[in-house]
This record gives structure tokens, sequence and C-alpha cells, in this order.
């Protein structure tokens, strides 16, 4: 078995910017195909984005006439499809189409929020009025209100992330089951299925605030994923499941059906026979699927809200060095047709200011949105709504490279629980996938816990393999941790 195929594939998604009151604005088709040599549908009258700049500009001036001293609000609208077929037949066929507004209002210091799905004027009015009357009663804030009319975004990119395609119900179940059957074609053990599920959805919102800043941003996704399951026939009762998925911007650029469920399939009869280990200390690898987790953890650390409650591990550890120093962390915001990008965050600020987390080991700032950064007495890093195809840099060797450093250990590409501990940076996950010796896969584990501390772990990275995994919001390939608790048969 080759090491490379130990990875799953995984994505995440966002939505592309437009600059408002541009012709990419106002004359972007936002239009969805039936297929590549159809004729563009028009779907201007759900998500036209100058529709929603405008609608997000009048709730913005009625909060202010009705009192407030500052404002900010969203409006987005989404619209999909999707189909889920199991055994050959089709389970659920889902058509969704929503809208909804959400505004923030300051009166001074006091802060009020309020949200509707009724886009209908008089539910405006109510929502608007709502959110005033909620900052009458709050407490004053000293750090509430809008970040600086400075920060703020004045440039809207192309990001290329808008590619409308209209598919048919029938083409979506054609799919699941083309991607079902395929994986269950490839070998008699796979006697079940979860599921097999095809779609797409497309999104375009737009925020303002009473600084004048309105801008609208758009964007679509086409997804796909399978689930099956195998058994020996010697021991049927002895199942184990497994799946892959794949998630992108345009249509064309997913992966095959037929080869995803192959994929699948692969991937659930190597789990065959699998068994616990012993308990012992010994180096871990972890696949790209699971070492994005790590990065989470690294995130969630530094971000602002754990930050000024005093809940990180990391208070006070800028400049200070957590990795070795082969390890560059940073973010590309701005990336095109990639799965984060955004020219501005969720108060409006532009993004890319400050791109470097990690640079030759050392945390280089936190992740801080308006408000946290005024807590901390910081200024703003434009994370406000999270990091943006945040990238760990590769190493040069492949995986199977990195199984012939480890010599013996553990390969881990499933985790399971929260066991993870922000505060003092304890990790502790229900973990499975492969016992390595000699550099070689031995056999199939599960059942085991998996246990150390954040720091340590981030300290004793021995290497990173050439395997970046692209296509989710947070990019890395795989970890290879020098020594971890490994928790599993006493004997």
């Amino acid at each position: 078995m080759a090491a490379d195929a130990l990875s799953r594939r995984g994505s995440n998604q966002d939505m592309t910017m437009h600059k408002p009151g541009s012709d990419q604005a106002a004359d972007n088709p936002h239009a969805a195909m039936t297929n590549a040599a159809a004729e563009p549908v028009d779907h201007r009258a759900d998500f036209a984005p100058a529709q929603l700049n405008a609608l997000v500009s009048d709730v913005i001036e009625q909060a202010m006439q009705l009192g407030a001293s500052a404002v900010e609000a969203g409006v987005s609208g989404h619209r999909g499809l999707s189909a889920t077929v199991r055994m050959g037949q089709v389970e659920t066929v889902e058509h969704h189409r929503d809208r909804s507004l959400s505004i923030s209002v300051y009166k001074g210091q006091r802060k009020g929020s309020a949200s509707c799905g009724d886009l209908r004027p008089q539910s405006i009015r109510d929502t608007v009025q709502r959110a005033l009357d909620i900052a009458t009663f709050t407490e004053p804030d000293a750090c509430a209100g809008l970040v600086d009319a400075a920060m703020l975004a004045t440039e809207f990119p192309d990001l290329d992330l808008w590619h409308p395609r209209e598919l048919s119900a029938a083409q979506l179940i054609e799919r699941a089951m083309e991607m079902e059957q395929a994986g269950r074609d490839v070998d008699a053990r796979i006697h079940n299925s979860e599921g097999a599920s095809a779609g797409f959805d497309q999104s375009v919102s737009a925020y303002g605030n009473s600084h004048g800043f309105c801008a609208a941003q758009s964007g679509t996704s086409f997804f796909e994923s399978l689930a099956l399951v195998a058994a020996e026939p010697a021991s049927p009762h002895s199942m184990q499941r497994d799946y892959d998925w794949d998630n992108r911007r345009r249509f064309e650029d997913l992966l095959d059906a037929r080869e995803l469920g192959r994929n699948a399939a692969h991937r659930t009869l190597r789990r065959l026979g699998a068994r616990s280990a012993r308990t012992t200390r010994a180096p871990v690898l972890f696949t790209p699927d699971v070492a994005r987790s790590l990065l989470g953890h690294l995130v969630a650390a530094c971000s602002g809200g754990a930050l000024y409650r005093q809940a990180s591990f990391l208070l006070d550890q800028v400049g200070q060095q957590l990795f070795p120093e082969f390890v560059n962390i940073e973010e590309r915001p701005q990336l095109p047709g990639a799965p984060g990008s955004a020219s501005y965050d969720h108060d409006g600020v532009a993004t890319g200011r400050h791109n470097a987390l990690v640079s030759t080991g050392k945390l280089q700032r936190y992740v801080l949105g308006g408000y946290a950064a005024r807590r901390l007495g910081l200024e703003t890093t434009g994370n406000a709504g999270g990091v943006r195809n945040l990238l760990i840099h590769p190493g040069q060797d492949s995986q199977q490279s990195l199984l012939q450093q480890m010599g013996t250990g553990l390969v881990v590409n499933e985790l399971m629980g929260q066991g993870v501990n922000t505060v003092t940076g304890d990790y502790s996950r229900g973990a499975s996938g492969f016992w390595i010796e000699n550099g070689e896969i031995a056999y199939p584990v599960q059942e085991l816990t998996i246990a150390g501390n954040l720091r340590d772990m981030f300290a004793n990275l021995l290497a990173l393999g050439n395997d970046v995994d692209l296509r989710g919001n947070v990019q890395t390939p795989s970890w290879l941790i020098r020594e971890m608790t490994i928790a599993g048969d006493a004997g």
C-alpha cells in the first residue's frame, strides 16, 4: 500500500468579493448553466450584489434615523440543490433557498443585535427596532463599536470564486449513483453503503456600516461524498467504514465520480482487520486530513476571544519560539480561486495586512478582529470571522520518506472526541490508523488514544511532508511528531 494513499482529501468554502458600484458588481451575470453549452439562467432577482448593497444601505439609514450612533448590517442569500442515494436507491433530494438579515446597532457604547429571515419591508423595520431596543438595555462596553474607517477595505480584486452552473436533480442523482456503484464494484467485501451525495451551492452576501463602507461577495461550491462499509466473509460482524469527498468552486474541477467511489472503497478495505496496539510512547505521523486540526488548535489558542478571556496557553507568547526553525505558517487571504479568499473580513477590514503567523518557528502575531483587538489593546489583524487560506509551508519529504524516518510508530488518519484544552494545551483524542514497523505499514489499528501537550507537540515537530492538501481553508501536509503517548492494550 502506498503511503501517500493514507490521506483523504478535504475542503472548505468561502465567497468571492466585488466592489460596490463597480462594473464588476453591477454586471456580473450571476447565471447558472444547465450544462456546459447551455444558455445562462438569470438569478439576479435572488442574488444581485447591487440589490443586496442597496438593502444594506437602506437598513443602515433606517437605524441611524431612529437614533443609532453607529450601525453595521449584513444580508445574505443562498440557493442550492443536493441529492443522496444509498444502495442504488434515491434517499433524498433537497433544494434550499434562503435569505437573512443581521444588524448590530450602537447607542454610544451600548450594542444591540437582531436578525431575521424575512426581508419584507415591515419585517426589516421590526428587526431594526428590536436591535435598537436591545441596545437600550445592554450595559456599556468600552470596546464596543465599529473599527476605524481608515482600516476598511478600499480595493476589491476579482478573486475568481464565482463559477455558477445549474445542475438538475436528475444529473446529481446520476452522479451519486455512479459514485456509489464504482465503490461497490471494487470488491465483494464492500457490502453496504452509508450513502453517496452530490450537490451545489451558490451564495451572495453584502456587508456595510455607517462609516460608508458597503461591499458584496459571492461564491459557488460543488461537492460530492461517499461512505462505504466492508467486512470479511469469515467475520461479518467486524465491519469497517471509511469515506472520500471533494469540494470545489468549479464543477469541472471535481474529482471524477468513479475515481472518488474507488478511493472510498480502497480506504474502507484497508481498515479490515484493525486491532488495538500496545500502550507505549512512539513517534506519530498525522496525515493532512487530521494535521489540519492541529493548525486549528493553534489558531484557536491565538484567537482574540481566548486571549482576552485568558483561556489560552499562548497568552503573551508573540515573539516566542513555538516550533522548530523550519516551520513557517502564513495566510494568503487574496489568493485567486482559493477556498478562503476574501478582500475584507467580517468587520470590513482589508485582509492581507498581516500574513505571517509563524516565521522560523516563532509566533509573529495573534488572530484578531476589531473587538478583540480593542480588548487586548492591540490592532486588528483583519481576522474577524477567522483565518483565510492558512498554509504551513511544506517540506521536501514524501509520506513514505516520513515513515522511513519514523521507523516504528503510529500513522493517524482519523481522530475522535474533543479532548483538547486550549487553556493548558493538554491534548487527548481517540485515534485510528496504521501501525508502522521498519518504515512500512504492519497492520491497521483502532480504539487507541493519543495524548500529549500542544506546546510539546509543536516543539517536537520533526518533519513536514510534501503532500499538502490545498483544497481546504487550512492547508497542511503530513506532520511527523517525535513522540506521544499511545494508549491501547495494556499487554
